[in-house]
């Protein structure tokens, strides 16, 4: 199974953010580091999953389970539901794309279990 690491950031909420993404399993390790533009914190979250969704499509990994430590996109995803509809396109791309995995796991972590990628999107939003 390939596990995926996510991470959103923003400085300043709105601000310069950016997606940290750490893919490992079956033999892989990628790290990447993506600029997102100008968004809130909230926002770059559910970007940073929407990109690695993209990038593990991409690559064909038909088995993933995600780890995020935003709780806001992992209670979301798990309940296909958001309060704040500002966010609801997000979460239909990100519940679109899971649904052409095998099987597909999010899972909440907490920030220090997730020190990869959230360096990943710090690195990212230098790049804006």
């Amino acid at each position: 199974m390939i596990e995926v690491y996510i991470d959103g950031a923003s400085s300043g909420n709105p601000g310069p953010s950016g997606a940290g993404i750490f893919i490992k399993g079956n033999g892989i390790v990628e790290q990447h580091s993506i600029p997102l533009g100008t968004m809130s914190n909230h926002e770059a979250e559910y970007y940073s999953l929407i990109k690695a969704l993209e990038i593990c499509i991409e690559k064909k990994l038909s088995i993933v389970s995600f780890r995020t430590d935003s709780q806001l996109v992992d209670q979301a995803m798990e309940k296909e539901y958001v309060k704040n509809k500002q966010y609801l396109p997000l979460l239909e791309k990100a519940l679109e794309l899971s649904k052409q995995f095998d099987l597909f796991f999010i899972k909440w972590i907490p920030s220090s279990q997730n020190p990869v990628a959230d360096k990943l999107a710090r690195e990212a939003i230098r790049k804006n």
